[in-house]
């Protein structure tokens, strides 16, 4: 075919084209740019996001139980995304740490959150993962708390920075898990002050709690489970000794209930032009867990019993922002591992230890080699702070508490802070655990890792906190617009679900997020053909 032969064939197909678009070109709306209707979010960007933290519930919870969920678990199962292999990917597994990791996609390292407390080495004390002594509680008396010792940004952050963010509010029984979810500029986080009773916040973010507040704390709401049974545990009377043990019994799951759903109602979440962010965190799971075990019909109880909570929440949340309005994620900050009896009884491997002999198994080697005396200023979860002594080299004090430390039964691993800044470790699955956990500033002397199933955790109850299977894999559920229900397999990490949700918001990923978008369950937005190019 010769060149002209074939650009008139071209011309003709070209005016072909022309006629047939002029034909339906009537039939299509003039472009105009999209403007969302009033009072309402861009097109196909939730209206309220639920963040949600089950605190010690590990994946196995969600299989155990199956048959028996009928509420959220069960419509989160059915309807949504379910990730069956998610695993932390730091240690230690405690709640700050996983809380903190939740909403950011960070790492220990990188948030600065190594614990629920460590020893601060610029003022020379113990502090918490929130303790913030420039605040005070409002609701009761006492120093407050805020997110100030988080070095990253969270969802509710990003959203707030990019003006599509409305409010963000986090509620649970802890302070550290209302709070370092919710993030820096969140309009506030609520817990329960164990000595009243009543819900707390903190002049971090104002100066007075809303009058609804107020006025549910005036009713003490806590004062009603007096007396109460629970699988033959019977709650004491009003005062601080009720509101203490309210918190190993579903009723304290209940109360923050309470409180979420009339923050949604009294704050009008999901109503306004712009995406709200309620970040909620059952905390009474893991102080049940705790006392009682992974295996004991409490437990099992509690499963069911959040069950139920999360229906409701889920369905006050639909009814007021529309079902197709609300996106709903659900993680747990930690496992648990069994009691060492039980497991005993299993033929399994593990045992306690206590944090005590072991501190002065270090003592005793430091004042051998250097005497003195008082060498450890704090003995934490995963660790010992050192005091500084002048004259002694303080990588050479490391390494005499690490071998002792090594010399201690059933301890597998032992790491200096000197070995760990400088990267020197075994390049393995705990090994870069352990790394993703470590912060310089804030982290340990010397850092261990005991053997699976062993903990240090007195002569009853349990605990978390190590690199191994039940303590790091916990569920992640997705339900909402933009989410393809389904069973995913693939090993993910919940550092992934901050920027999967980032994407969905169609936000900037939080600052130190090291996770990947989960994009296999995430739907295609439709869009218009594209006619020509």
């Amino acid at each position: 075919m010769s060149v002209w032969h074939s650009n008139k064939t071209m011309r003709t197909w070209l005016l072909s084209a022309a006629v047939c678009l002029s034909l339906v070109a009537p039939a299509l709306p003039q472009a105009r740019p999209f403007a969302p209707a009033p009072g309402r979010p861009e097109r196909g960007t939730p209206k309220l996001v639920l963040a949600i933290v089950i605190d010690q519930f590990r994946y196995d919870y969600l299989t155990r139980f199956r048959s028996e969920y009928t509420g959220g678990l069960k419509r989160m199962l059915d309807d949504g995304a379910d990730f069956t292999n998610a695993r932390y990917i730091h240690v230690p597994t405690v709640t700050a740490a996983g809380h903190a990791t939740f909403l950011s996609g960070s790492t220990p390292s990188l948030t600065g959150i190594i614990g629920n407390e460590w020893w601060d080495r610029t003022t020379g004390a113990r502090v918490t993962s929130v303790s913030d002594t420039q605040t005070h509680l409002l609701g009761a008396s006492g120093e407050g708390s805020s997110p100030r010792r988080m070095l990253q940004s969270t969802i509710g952050d990003e959203l707030k920075a990019s003006g599509k963010g409305g409010k963000v509010i986090g509620i649970s029984i802890k302070d550290r898990a209302a709070i370092l979810p919710a993030g820096h500029t969140a309009d506030v986080a609520y817990w329960i002050d164990a000595k009243s009773g009543n819900f707390v916040s903190s002049t971090y973010y104002f100066n007075a709690l809303p009058a609804w507040v107020t006025d549910v704390n005036h009713t003490h709401p806590a004062d009603k489970y007096a007396g109460r049974e629970w699988l033959h545990h019977k709650l004491p009377e009003p005062g601080p000794a009720l509101y203490g043990e309210m918190e190993s019994t579903p009723y304290g799951n209940e109360l923050i209930q309470q409180l979420a759903l009339r923050a949604l109602a009294v704050e009008k979440l999901g109503q306004g032009a712009k995406t709200d962010v309620l970040a909620i965190s059952y905390s009474g799971n893991d102080y049940v867990g705790h006392r009682y075990g992974p295996d004991s019909e409490e437990v099992h109880d509690m499963a069911l019993r959040v069950d139920k909570l999360l229906g409701e929440l889920l369905q006050a949340a639909e009814a007021q922002a529309g079902r197709g309005g609300v996106l709903a994620v659900l993680t747990a900050d930690h496992g648990v591992a069994p009691l060492p009896e039980v497991n005993q009884q299993r033929k399994m491997p593990g045992g306690r230890l206590e944090a005590a002999r072991m501190s002065a198994a270090i003592e005793a080697a430091l004042e051998a080699k250097f005497g003195g005396s008082h060498w450890i200023a704090f003995f934490g979860d995963t660790g010992a702070y050192l005091s500084l002594v002048p004259g002694v080299n303080p990588a050479e004090a490391e390494n005499v508490a690490a071998d002792a430390l090594r010399a201690y039964p059933h301890v597998a691993r032992v790491y200096t802070h000197t070995q760990l800044e400088k990267g020197e470790l075994q390049a393995d699955a705990i090994g870069t655990k352990v790394e993703n956990g470590f912060n310089g500033a804030r982290s340990a002397s010397v850092l261990y890792v005991l053997e699976p199933y062993w903990i240090a955790a007195g002569s009853a109850g349990t605990t978390h906190g190590s690199p191994y299977g039940y303590d790091t894999h916990v569920p992640i559920l997705f339900l909402g617009p933009g989410i393809k229900p389904g069973r995913y397999n693939a090993n993910v990490a919940p550092n992934d679900i901050a920027p999967t949700l980032a994407t969905l918001l169609d936000i900037e990923t939080p600052s130190g997020s090291v996770g990947r978008v989960l994009s296999e369950m995430l739907q295609e937005s439709p869009r218009l053909p594209r006619l020509l190019h």
